[in-house]
Parts: structure tokens; sequence; C-alpha cells
């Protein structure tokens, strides 16, 4: 196909897994060739920040792409900042939107952001507009404001899910579900993640014809096994490691409990992330088996955690398709998630160890005191987790269906 001009709708900042979609999708698809626009919700300032981050990251670090899960702060006033147009060192347009208040889950516009971003539009006549949809008010006016300018549009859908848990947690995800399908009706073409959530949005209505299934992927050349120096107070230890947000949908709570039970002797749990829980778990888990990172921003110093790590863990209650995960699984760390989200199809059939999302910190306790002794297992598991990742979800196989769902839109 020849060059797009895409339109791109998403976030920079707080930083979250939406945001390391958007900047490594966005950052493949110039290498390819297309034009992309970057339409967020920013300052401008901040805005030219994160861009020249990105683009020094790739250039001085070749092992790594920033992915992280936390953040410095959950929320960000904006106090209403106007919309504004700035060309970056490569001179591809980018849009600062107005806002009134985002955090890592959701964004509430300013009232003036959808005339603002219609305005844009129809300026920078891009070819397709693609949204990855940040739980915003404003999802749901672009299947208007793309219809009313002519302009297809693609949206990725990141909302987590677990069709099968009965929580709070799970039932609100449901409800998000519920609540937008009948916008994403009227997108050209929806993006998820796994056959779980195209399954739950043609139930909701969703017609079949517009959702695509294209799963994460990443960087294997730059996420891939390799050595790593290891911080100097796990010398001497076997490394467990968790890397995300520490929310209540995540389930940390269930991974220290069965820590706290097993002491797998040798071994250390490192907990790398920030968020609402942050003040609260390390009070009710001072164990000397256990080390509290932090939010961790440095690329490198997470590729270096997940290069020593022997095992990951992920015991999410709801989820999309986790790019930690994926990382942990290209650098070959043995991975163990429950099947939430897409997770339990990524590790099926001997890439990692797949728990339910019921008492998780039960499964827990029974695998952990296995790996431990086990080091020849969680070899070969993170030898079986790199050959899946690259069999099935490579950030180029990611961008080529992409470029497939494009061309049907796209008039070039």
């Amino acid at each position: 196909m020849g060059p797009v001009h895409v339109a791109w709708l998403g976030k920079k900042s707080p930083f979250c897994g939406n945001v390391t979609y958007g900047l490594a999708i966005t950052e493949a698809l110039r290498e390819r060739g297309h034009g992309v626009s970057f339409f967020h919700f920013d300052t401008p300032a901040a805005q030219l920040s994160l861009g020249r981050m990105f683009r020094n990251m790739q250039q001085e670090n070749a092992t790594a792409l920033d992915t992280s899960h936390g953040a410095e702060s959950d929320w960000d006033d904006g106090q209403g900042a106007p919309a504004t147009t700035t060309a970056l060192a490569d001179d591809l347009p980018e849009v600062a939107l107005p806002y009134l208040l985002r955090s890592q889950m959701y964004t509430i516009p300013s009232p003036k952001a959808a005339r603002d971003l219609r305005h844009a539009l129809q300026r920078l006549q891009p070819d397709l507009v693609h949204a990855s949809l940040t739980l915003s008010p404003l999802d749901f006016r672009l299947p208007e404001i793309c219809q009313q300018l002519g302009l297809p549009l693609v949206a990725t859908f990141h909302a987590p899910f677990n069709a099968r848990l009965r929580s709070a947690t799970a039932a609100t995800m449901r409800q998000f579900y519920k609540l937008y399908a009948p916008a994403l009706a009227r997108y050209s073409s929806v993006v998820v993640f796994s056959e779980l959530q195209a399954r739950e949005l043609a139930r909701l209505g969703v017609p079949q014809s517009r959702l695509a299934v294209i799963p994460n992927g990443i960087d294997s050349r730059l996420w891939c096994p390799g050595p790593g120096a290891m911080p100097t107070v796990f010398h001497g230890k076997r490394l467990f490691l968790y890397m995300g947000r520490l929310a209540p949908e995540k389930n940390v709570e269930a991974l220290l409990k069965a820590w706290r039970t097993v002491r797998p002797e040798g071994c250390m749990l490192a907990v790398v992330g920030d968020g609402p829980l942050r003040a609260s778990l390390p009070l009710a888990s001072d164990d000397g088996t256990i080390y509290w990172w932090g939010y961790e921003q440095r690329s490198e110093q997470r590729l270096n955690l997940l290069r020593n790590a022997e095992v990951f863990i992920l015991p999410s209650l709801v989820e999309g398709l986790s790019l930690a995960l994926l990382e942990a699984m290209a650098v070959g760390a043995a991975c163990v998630a429950t099947d939430a989200g897409a997770h339990g199809e990524v590790l099926a059939g001997g890439a990692g160890i797949v728990l339910s999302t019921d008492n998780v910190a039960a499964q827990l306790r029974t695998v952990l005191p296995i790996l431990q002794d086990q080091p020849r297992l969680t070899a070969d598991l993170g030898h079986q987790a790199r050959q899946r990742v690259l069999e099935r979800y490579t950030l180029k196989d990611n961008i080529s269906a992409l470029e497939c769902l494009y061309r049907r839109h796209a008039l070039v």
C-alpha cells in the first residue's frame, strides 16, 4: 500500500499501557513511511518533552522501548489548556487537545475539545483517524465527527475484561463493555487484543465484520535475552518479578499473600510499579524477601530487571493484553499469569503457567515451590515464552495487520 496519513488520537501521559502502545505503534508506522499526526490531551511543553524523550530513548538505548505501567502521579489537572498544533523535529504535526482532568484510567476533556479536534482534522486532512481509546466522553462523539468529515475511523479498545470472574472489579469492566458497544458499532473498525474480547463485543451488538483481532506486539529485536547488570540488592538471589500498576484489579495482594506463606528459599520478589495501593501494600507486606522497587521510568533499567528475573508473575483479575507480560516473555523469563483478558491465549500450550482468576493466592502457594525447586523448568518455560512472542506477538506483525486494516478504509 502507499503511504497513509493517520490522525492518531491517544495518550502520551500519564504513563500507562495506552501510552506505550501509542508511542510504539506510531513510531513503527513512521519507520514504514506513513505520516502520523498525534492528537492527545496534553500541554505543548509536556508534549514536546515526551516526543523527544521517546526518540532519544531509541537512539541512546538500542535495547528497549519505554513500557512503564506506573506513573509518578495518578492524576493530572490540565487547567483546561488550549489546543495547540506543534511540529516536532521531524516536522510531523501534533495536536495537544484541552482537558479538565486525566488519569491512567480515563480522561475528561475540556468542553471545547471536540470543536478543536474537528478543526484540526479539517486543517490536516488525514486519510483516516485511529483512536487508541482513552475512556473519555470524546470517544462517543468521534463517529459523528468523522462521519461529518468523511473520514474512516478505527479504534483500539483497551478496556480489560474477564467474562468468568464474579467480582466488583469484573462487573465494572463488563459495564464498560456494555456502555461502549453501541458507540463502537458506529466505528469503521475496532481493534481488540483477543478473541475473547471480540466475542463479547459481538454479543453486545458490534458487527463481527467491524471487529479485528490484532494482538499487542513488541520489538523482539530490542526486547531479547541477554546479560543484564544485577542490582546489588539482589546479588546471590534468584529473582521473581512483578511489574505493573499497584491497583486493585492487578491483584498484587494475592501474590504477596502467597509469597509470605511460601517464602521461597534463596529467592527475592521485586515489586516494580506505582499506583493507588503504593502506600498501603508495603505496610501490609513487611518482609525481608520482598523488595519494593517503586516506579521505574528508565527503559534500560526495566530491561535489566526483566533479564535478571527468572520468573515473572502477573496475578491480575481483569486484563487486556499486558505489554509487560510480552516483554518478560521476549527476554526469556518464565511467566505465570491468570487467564484474565488475553493472557490465557498468550500462554496456552506451554508458553507459561496459566492460573484461574479464582483464588489466585492458593494456586500460587502451589506453583511457587515448584518454580523454586525446578530451575530447569523455569529455563524451559522461558525458552517457550520467547518462541511464542516470535511466532505471534511481534511489533512487525502488528503493524502489517494494521496496514491491511488501513488499506480497507483509506483511499490511497
